[in-house]
């Protein structure tokens, strides 16, 4: 097996809509810089994801200096967000979180409402240092996080995803298969370990920046949901549901909180700690 080393770095400007993947990327305290700082929002201020509206899978958003974004899809003729101002916030319900955020100008709303033939709007997290703390059952005083499910980084394996198409291949949904990374939609993907060793891991590093391990990543439906044509199937979650059930949450990937900052590469080497 090779020295274990980080394979791949995605990062998503928008979430729930398709992200890059760069050669390097910088970590910060919240997560990798330019990750999940907008987010869309129904008319209650609750966040829209994949889940209710899997065509947002076909629109994509590129991060533009000084953090606004340029976003495409199907039909639509690109739009240019610039980060609002700070100042009037409105306040935005992520799962179980109320965080407040800054409202995109009207332009962005009319933009995606069109798209997804509902009534949303854009806002953007001003200030990730403070508006958003962690889970305090997994996260130690400060630590925070932008419009990410709940933690700065998910961290995926190659082996462990090989491992569940084998499985996957073995079902009576073996048609569905293989299944690509991108389903699962990680910060980092890592190369040359053991398949489920993850499950073992407490602290990791890539090289020279160090993360605590929070907890198993519990997935959704959003995983059954094909990024390229947004058709939604049955896998990974019967697979998952059969070979990958903790407790109540059906398991692939662990979520990460960063100890250190700085920059991460392709190819750095990745370190169990404890």
């Amino acid at each position: 097996m090779p020295n274990p080393a980080l394979h791949s770095i995605h990062y998503y400007p928008l979430k729930a809509v398709g992200g890059h993947a760069p050669r390097e990327a910088v970590v910060e305290p919240w997560g990798l810089a330019g990750d999940r700082r907008w987010v869309l929002v129904d008319s209650d201020g609750r966040i829209i994801t994949q889940r209710p509206h899997p065509r947002l899978a076909l629109a994509a958003a590129e991060l533009l200096p000084g953090g606004g974004i340029r976003t495409s899809a199907p039909g639509m003729e690109p739009l240019t967000a610039a980060v609002p101002p700070s100042g009037e916030t409105v306040t935005v319900e992520i799962w179980k979180d109320k965080v407040e955020a800054v409202p995109a100008d009207a332009a962005a709303h009319t933009w995606f409402s069109a798209y997804l033939d509902t009534d949303v709007r854009l806002v953007h997290l001003d200030d990730p240092a403070t508006r958003r703390p962690i889970d305090p059952a997994y996260a130690k005083d400060g630590e925070t996080v932008s419009f990410a499910d709940g933690y700065p980084l998910l961290l995926t394996t190659l082996s462990s995803l090989d491992a569940l198409n084998s499985l996957i291949a073995q079902g009576d949904h073996s048609d569905e298969g293989p299944l690509p990374m991108n389903r699962f939609r990680p910060n980092v993907v890592v190369d040359g370990t053991a398949p489920w060793a993850e499950d073992d891991w407490s602290r990791v590093a890539i090289g020279d920046v160090t993360f605590r391990v929070a907890k198993k990543c519990g997935r959704c439906v959003v995983t059954t949901t094909d990024q390229r044509s947004a058709e939604r199937g049955k896998e990974p979650l019967r697979t998952l549901a059969k070979h990958r059930r903790f407790g109540d949450q059906l398991v692939f990937g662990q979520n990460l909180v960063p100890e250190s900052t700085g920059s991460i590469r392709i190819g750095d080497p990745f370190t169990v700690l404890d």
